[in-house]
């Protein structure tokens, strides 16, 4: 669902800045384009180096979340819509799905939807107060499944140790993956926060009635593919 990646894990030799991101070349539609084009000033917010005002750029106080790497957005806008007193900060690079969920939220007449398109490590890092979240939600993050590649996955606890000061206490952080040994890792990783995050659930929690099956899921389970979600509390 997501291109997001973390480098958390660099040759400290050759150091780079750490990326959350894999470009990925496809195709950018007429229709997606045009989105991008009239929509971005109205629901697009651009990277800064200092912390933002979300309750300024939703226009409202109420709650708000973080998804980082939302595919084309079809599942993003669908929550927005089921869940319609919350705000989403929606972070991905993929310029087609960027279009594509502007797209969507022009069709639908979604409101609390704010689209970035920028490294989500860098948005966290600079453009998030401290306990400006009431949640987060990574779904379905590229699984790197070659073991040579794990290290590139988002969800390793350098990239959770930036997260987690930018949730207020009692916000939550939602993972889903498809992949089983990505879902043990999360758990692992998750577990390894106690004095920060606590565990709804013994191990996976029960997918929240706000997260609907995407495409992507579903075919997974046409493949035999089990889905785990993970919902851990702030403390």
């Amino acid at each position: 669902m997501t291109d997001q990646i973390t480098e958390a894990n660099q040759d400290t030799q050759h150091h780079r800045s750490i990326r959350s991101y894999v470009l990925r070349q496809s195709h950018m539609t007429a229709a997606q384009q045009r989105a991008i084009d009239t929509l971005w000033p109205q629901f697009g917010l651009d990277y800064q180096e200092t912390p933002a005002d979300l309750n300024q750029a939703f226009g409202r106080g109420n709650r708000k979340i973080l998804e980082i790497g939302f595919g084309m957005g079809t599942a993003t806008a669908e929550i927005a819509r089921r869940l319609p007193d919350d705000d989403f900060l929606a972070i991905d690079v993929h310029g087609p799905g960027v279009g594509n969920l502007l797209k969507l939220i022009d069709e639908q007449h979604i409101a609390n939807i704010r689209v970035m398109r920028h490294d989500a490590v860098e948005v966290v890092e600079n453009m998030l107060a401290d306990g400006s979240l009431d949640g987060i939600h990574i779904f379905f993050p590229d699984p790197w499944h070659k073991k040579r590649h794990n290290k590139r996955r988002l969800i390793q606890a350098p990239f959770v140790a930036k997260l987690l000061p930018k949730l207020k206490s009692g916000g939550y952080i939602h993972l889903a993956t498809d992949w089983e040994e990505y879902a043990q890792q999360m758990l692992e990783v998750l577990n390894g926060f106690p004095e920060e995050l606590q565990n709804t659930a013994e191990n996976y929690a029960p997918t929240p009635a706000y997260r609907p099956e995407t495409k992507f899921e579903a075919r997974g389970k046409r493949l035999g593919h089990g889905v785990w979600d993970l919902v851990f509390v702030k403390r």
